[in-house]
Formats: structure tokens, C-alpha cells, sequence
């Protein structure tokens, strides 16, 4: 995906803020009375120095009220600014409590296609690191940028009305200094993009490490995992090096604009002071506009920095939401459930030109079990993900009950299916909690009589908190695992069931317990079953062989094993390799 400009960028985060226009306008107009006041500090010295040197005498009951008048405005002026940086405070979090949430809430709608090519580290760190550095950027420039654009407007209008000539000379060299910051900035956000990029190439790596630490440390594979670590940690200090680099030439170059603008100031007005055309205090009060107007820049390139990663980190949040959803969901919901799928000449491919389903078609009759078979990357899984509208077929019709999936909610669809995936899915809960998952307000015995009926109820007494023992990676076996993954499909008491893989990793003396079980949830309920151990599904009543995407073969075992083709000889090829 392109990536966009900073202003691009910019442009989309402010269309969030603009969603607290109330907040942002006291904080405009804290900023416009405290900027005032401070400018209207220096007019009251020069007043000063005008009368003393007009008089050549010291009035101290004037000196006294000129300072009342300049503690008050520097009081107020701090006040104005205490308040408006908690206004900012809240603005700012308020605005990436906003962000965050639209990243959480599209991500519920992306389609798997997006989450095959982008690993979970990569949209961790975009929902989480990058926004917490989006709000320490968008904090600085609320505090930082957006007062000092303020000042120097602000600041430009007091010094027009003390002396237009020089004003104009300031306002003329202004456009070096924005050249010189514009210039280096640019440079520094390229280099700020790929360091957020590296960044979460880390994170990803590091999930990737943790979540498969057994497999690392089986086959040996930490030292090279250190390697990749180091070549990103290369990378990520090289790209941050450059990009602070590049960065820190902005403040001195701005510096050095600015001093050169105060200097010509000071010759200026010392000029016209000579031709009687400004006073002392007037030159004074110029003097101290035009450090006004230059810290602004100095304290904007001071945060350039920070803002320029700011701006390359919202950007990948805002390619995570601007990611394609999932098609428009109907609003009619799946009426009749009775289980009848009828699927018709189904066509789907990831990439253009690569079929991984062609010309599927078949028919399950309601309350019938369906075995789904053949080779790995045959295509059985990419099947169940089109039944689940977890994918859209490029071509066909699929029906259930005779309505036209993509004519109903997936949600209605997804509810309708109870799943037991061979890759468990357990949250880091309570095993109740894990349980009834899809069952809200879900009783006690209501969990227990699944769990009696799943085979689990066994080892879930037996541990020390039972229902309200923690879920952890290490808390259960792979098999136990399993068995709380069946209880869940069990309590939410589906119409329909897909099993995929269901029993590849559960110990033959768990699959026997729970195969009786499985028999008693299949009665009634159409049901899909994808598995590579045959044995499992003998008494299926229809099994479908898959081979390249294709149906290549369909009947039950006895019809199948008769026409002696291609389940014929996987099924006894699994014989023959069981027996020896």
C-alpha cells in the first residue's frame, strides 16, 4: 500500500480532533489571551524606558503600577496556559481514545486475507505502541506547535503597530526559516516511516519467538533467531540514527535564520532611531518581539522530531484502518435452520489465476455427516472457510436451507455453526469462562452437564480451582485443551457442526472417549468433519475426496473403498503405515 505524505496524514488525525470542537476552541482561545498578555509585557517595559529617558527621572509610583500591571498579565498568562495544556491533555487522549477504538473496531471486520499477509505483531504494534506514540506527538504539538502558531501571528500584529518597515523585513526572511525546517523534515519522515516499520517487524518476531518457544528450543533454532533479531536491531538503529541526524539540523538551522532576522532587527531600528523616527523603549519592545516570534520556530524544530514520528506512526494506524472490509452484510438473518447445504459450481482463488477450489459441487442433506478428505493443501480448509463466510467465493452459489449465504448476515451464518478447530483457542480466563464463551448468562450446571457430555468434567473437578482454574499455556495438556474446546461446542448447542481436524492431536484414549460423544452431538445436526486419520470417519454418511481444489471422489467408506481409486489407497496407505 502507498504510503501517505505527513500533511495526508495530518490531514486524518485532525478530522479527529475536529470531533471535539468545544474542547478546541477554549484551548484556541486560552491560547490567543495568554499569547496576548505575554505580548503586552514588553509594551509596558518599553513605556518604562521611554519615561525615564524622557524625563531622566524615576517615578516609582509609575514604576510601581507599570509592575502590578506586568505581574498580572504574567499571571493570567500562566493561568490561561496551565488550563489550556489540561485541555490539550484531554483533547489529545480523547482523540487517540478515538483512534484506537476504530482500530479495534475495524479489525473486527478485515477479512482473513488481510490477517494471512500481515503478521499479529505488525497490528499490535499499530494499535498499541504506534498510537501511544501518535498521542505523545499530537501532546507536543498542541502544547508546543499550535501555541507558537499562535505567537507569531500574534506577535506579527503588535509589531506592525509599532513599525511597518521592519515588520515587513521579518515577515519577508520568514519563508527561509519554514524552507529550511520543511526541507529536513521531509527527509526525516521517510526515515521515521521505515524505523515504525522495523519496529514492527520486531514485535512480530518476538510474538512469533514466545509463542512457539518449545518448537525454537526443539530444533535449535535460537541462535539464528538471535541473528534475525540483530539484523532488525541493525536496521532499527540505523534508520533511528539517520532520522535523528536529519532531525537535529533543524533547530540550528532555524537558529541560525532566526539570529540573522535579530540582528537585522537590531540594525533597523537602530537606524530609525538615529533618523528620530523610533525611541529607545520602541526599539526595546521590537527587540523583544522579535525573540518572541523566533522562539516559536526554535521550539517548533525542537519538536519536529518527535512530530515527524508521530506523523509515521499514525500513518500505519490509519493503513490498518483504511484496510478493506469485509464485504456490505445483509441485514436478513438465516431463517430456516433445519442444515440442507447445497453448493454450486464454487470458484475461489486468493491470487488471480491460482484455483485452490474449482467447479465444487455437492449436496448435504440436513442432519447428515459429511467427511471431508485428501492431501494436505487439497483445499479442505479453504472449503470450511467459505462455508463460514470467512472468505467469498469468486464464483457460485452456496445454500443453506435455500438461502443464498451471501444474501444473510455472516453473523446469523457463524452462529448457526459450532466449530472445534485442531488449533485450540483458549483465552487466559477462568475454564468457565473459556466454556461459555458463546453462551452469555451460561449456568453452572448447564457448563457442567456439557462438560459431563464432552469427557471433561473428569479433569475439570480434579483441578484446584475447577470451574474457576486459570487458563494458561502450560495449565493444560493438548488433549484437555481439546476436550474444554468440544464442552464449548457443546453448551452453545449448534445446528450445524464443523469438526477440522478435530481429533489430530488428542491421544487415542481421548479420542475413544469423546467419539461416543461426538455421535450423540452429530444426531440431527449437519456436520462437517475434516480430518486426515480416517478411521475417524467410517461411518460418515457421505465423504468427499478432495484432490487440487477438486472433488475427485464422493461416497460413504464402503462405496469408496470398492471403487479401489484414490481413498482406497490412502486409506490403507494409513493401515500400512499404522501396522508397521
Amino acid at each position: 500500500m502507498k504510503k501517505n505524505s505527513s500533511f495526508q496524514t495530518l490531514g486524518k488525525v485532525l478530522k479527529f480532533i475536529g470531533k471535539y470542537k468545544i474542547l478546541l476552541v477554549f484551548s484556541v482561545a486560552l491560547s490567543i489571551v495568554a499569547a496576548i498578555l505575554q505580548l503586552y509585557v514588553p509594551i509596558l517595559f518599553g513605556a518604562a524606558i521611554d519615561t525615564v529617558i524622557k524625563q531622566g527621572e524615576v517615578h516609582y509610583s509609575q514604576l510601581i503600577s507599570t509592575l502590578i500591571k506586568i505581574a498580572i498579565c504574567i499571571t493570567v498568562a500562566s493561568i490561561s496556559l496551565w488550563v489550556m495544556n489540561l485541555i490539550n491533555n484531554r483533547l489529545t487522549y480523547q482523540t487517540v481514545k478515538e483512534i484506537r477504538a476504530k482500530a479495534m473496531r475495524h479489525m473486527q471486520h478485515i477479512p482473513l486475507s488481510y490477517l494471512d499477509v500481515h503478521s499479529t505483531g505488525d497490528i499490535v504494534q499499530s494499535v498499541i505502541a504506534d498510537v501511544d506514540q501518535l498521542s505523545d506527538g499530537l501532546l507536543l504539538g498542541f502544547t508546543q506547535l499550535f501555541m507558537g502558531v499562535v505567537t507569531i501571528i500574534a506577535t506579527l500584529v503588535f509589531m506592525l503597530s509599532k513599525n511597518v518597515l521592519i515588520t515587513c523585513c521579518v515577515i519577508v526572511l520568514t519563508p527561509v526559516s519554514f524552507f529550511v525546517a520543511r526541507f529536513i523534515s521531509t527527509r526525516s519522515y521517510r526515515l521515521f516511516q521505515k524505523q515504525t516499520s522495523t519496529r514492527g517487524k520486531q514485535t512480530a518476531l518476538i510474538n512469533e519467538m514466545i509463542g512457539s518457544e518449545k518448537i525454537v528450543k526443539a530444533f535449535g533454532y535460537e541462535r539464528r533467531a538471535s541473528n534475525r533479531f540483530k539484523k532488525l536491531n541493525v536496521e532499527l538503529q540505523e534508520y533511528t540514527q539517520n532520522a535523528l541526524f536529519i532531525s537535529s539540523l533543524t533547530n540550528p538551522s532555524t537558529r541560525a535564520v532566526n539570529n540573522v532576522i535579530y540582528a537585522i532587527v537590531a540594525v533597523l531600528g537602530s537606524y530609525s532611531i538615529m533618523k528620530g523616527n523610533l525611541t529607545v523603549g520602541g526599539l526595546t519592545v521590537l527587540l523583544s518581539y522579535a525573540n518572541q516570534y523566533m522562539k516559536p520556530f526554535n521550539d517548533i524544530s525542537s519538536v519536529v522530531t518527535e512530530l515527524q514520528n508521530a506523523m509515521a506512526c499514525a500513518d500505519r494506524v490509519f493503513t490498518l484502518i483504511e484496510a478493506p472490509a469485509e464485504s456490505a452484510d445483509p441485514e436478513q438473518d438465516l431463517v430456516e435452520k433445519n442444515g440442507a447445504i447445497d453448493i454450486q459450481d464454487v470458484f475461489f482463488s486468493y491470487l488471480p489465476n491460482q484455483k485452490l477450489i474449482e467447479n465444487f459441487n455437492f449436496s448435504a442433506k440436513p442432519g447428515t455427516t459429511t467427511a471431508i478428505v485428501g492431501p494436505t493443501g487439497c483445499g479442505k480448509t479453504t472449503f470450511i472457510n467459505l462455508l463460514m463466510r470467512f472468505y467469498d467465493a469468486n464464483q457460485g452459489t452456496i445454500l443453506i436451507d435455500g438461502q443464498n449465504i451471501y444474501d444473510v448476515s455472516r453473523k446469523s451464518i457463524r452462529k448457526n455453526f459450532g466449530m472445534v478447530l485442531q488449533d485450540t483457542w483458549l483465552k487466559n480466563a477462568s475454564i468457565r469462562d473459556n466454556i461459555a464463551f458463546g453462551v452469555e448468562n451460561a449456568s453452572d450446571e448447564e457448563i457442567i452437564e456439557a462438560a459431563k457430555e464432552a469427557h471433561s468434567w473428569g479433569f475439570i473437578r480434579r483441578m484446584p480451582e475447577g470451574l474457576d482454574t486459570i487458563v494458561t499455556d502450560d495449565s493444560l495438556s493438548q488433549g484437555q485443551k481439546q476436550l474444554l474446546c468440544i464442552t464449548r461446542v457443546l453448551l452453545s448447542k449448534p445446528n450445524m457442526l464443523i469438526l477440522d481436524e478435530a481429533t489430530s492431536s488428542i491421544d487415542t484414549r481421548t479420542e475413544l472417549e469423546i467419539q461416543a460423544a461426538f455421535n450423540n452431538l452429530m444426531k440431527g445436526r449437519t456436520s462437517f468433519v475434516v480430518a486426515h486419520r480416517l478411521s475417524t470417519i467410517r461411518n460418515a454418511d457421505q465423504i468427499i475426496v478432495m484432490n487440487a481444489g477438486r472433488i475427485i471422489e464422493q461416497g460413504n467408506h464402503d462405496t469408496l473403498m470398492a471403487q479401489n481409486g484414490f481413498y482406497s489407497k490412502l486409506y490403507n496407505s494409513q493401515f500400512v503405515t499404522t501396522n508397521e
